[in-house]
């Protein structure tokens, strides 16, 4: 019986004991596994590379401040616009692919926001950003 004990008396109890011996064994087969097979992640196939004299590329994006003030007016890194002008700021900043980092008053109605989101999305601006506070 697995679940029983070796006295044959007739008192069947169950056994109290866990039996950790087999999780041990387990243990002691992963850790060699472990211990044979860490060595072959580090190898790697020696290549002699040419050697090259080229400056290092910064890929950084384009970012656009865009900020709307509780009273509705938009600011375009801090140069307050009119709204008409926003949708032609947009189509020419697309070609470049840049960042919109959104910052909009908590009082601000939602229309205002969304109006701004549509207009991005309009000119193919797909990377935006909600800038907040940290709670305090």
């Amino acid at each position: 019986m697995a679940f029983g004990s070796f006295d044959e008396a007739g008192v069947t109890q169950p056994m109290a004991e866990i039996n950790t011996t087999p999780l041990v064994d387990v243990m002691l087969v992963l850790l060699v596994i472990f211990i044979i097979t860490a060595p072959l992640f580090h190898q790697a196939v020696p290549i002699d590379l040419p050697q090259v004299n080229a400056t290092k590329l910064d890929d950084k994006p384009e970012v656009i401040q865009l900020a709307i003030d509780v009273d509705g007016k938009v600011f375009w890194n801090g140069e307050a616009i009119h709204r008409d002008a926003l949708d032609a700021r947009f189509a020419a900043a697309s070609a470049r692919q840049p960042e919109l980092h959104l910052r909009a008053d908590r009082k601000v109605a939602y229309e205002k926001v969304a109006d701004v989101m549509a207009a991005a999305q309009r000119a193919s601006i797909v990377k935006i950003a909600f800038l907040t506070e940290a709670a305090r």
